[in-house]
């Protein structure tokens, strides 16, 4: 069974995933209204991420037979200025789940919860992926600027995730 502090921190987590779900989802929306449905493909996908991310926590505090209790979950932004803002406020938000984690291990470390530990060690890892592939887009819309074109193509190249 996992310390109470545990439980409430994971529980924080499983929230904190769900929102970044729902922010992804809002992102994607906005990519829509503007026609750049190969970046609201690429949200949507990464969304079904985050939701798999909650899950996978949901499920650990079950089999630590522990209490999964959900939150509400805040509204997402609706509107940015620009794809580049899009990714921008992407990249850390990514970082600030990182740090997140981080502390759940710290936390672990701490209760002596080394399955905690254990466990939360696959998310640092997908930290690491998450924030390079936003990283990586971010660079890109940097370097088109306000090239139409140079948009297109990248919206092109984001529609296919998921599909390889």
């Amino acid at each position: 069974m996992l310390s109470k502090k545990m439980e409430d921190a994971l529980n924080e987590q499983i929230n904190a995933e769900f929102y970044s779900a729902y922010l992804y989802v809002s992102m994607g929306a906005y990519f829509r209204s503007i026609r750049l449905n190969g970046f609201a493909v690429w949200m949507e996908t990464q969304s079904k991420e985050e939701e798999e991310h909650a899950k996978k926590i949901y499920d650990y505090v079950n089999k630590r037979n522990s209490r999964v209790m959900l939150k509400l979950i805040k509204e997402p932004p609706i509107e940015w200025k620009s794809p580049l803002d899009v990714f921008e406020a992407t990249y850390v938000h990514e970082q600030e789940v990182t740090k997140s984690i981080e502390r759940l291990i710290n936390l672990s470390e701490r209760e002596k919860d080394y399955a905690a530990a254990s466990f939360l060690q696959w998310f640092i890892d997908e930290q690491v992926e998450e924030e390079y592939s936003v990283l990586q887009i971010l660079e890109r819309l940097r370097m088109v600027k306000d090239s139409n074109q140079g948009l297109l193509m990248l919206d092109a190249e984001l529609g296919k995730r998921g599909k390889d």
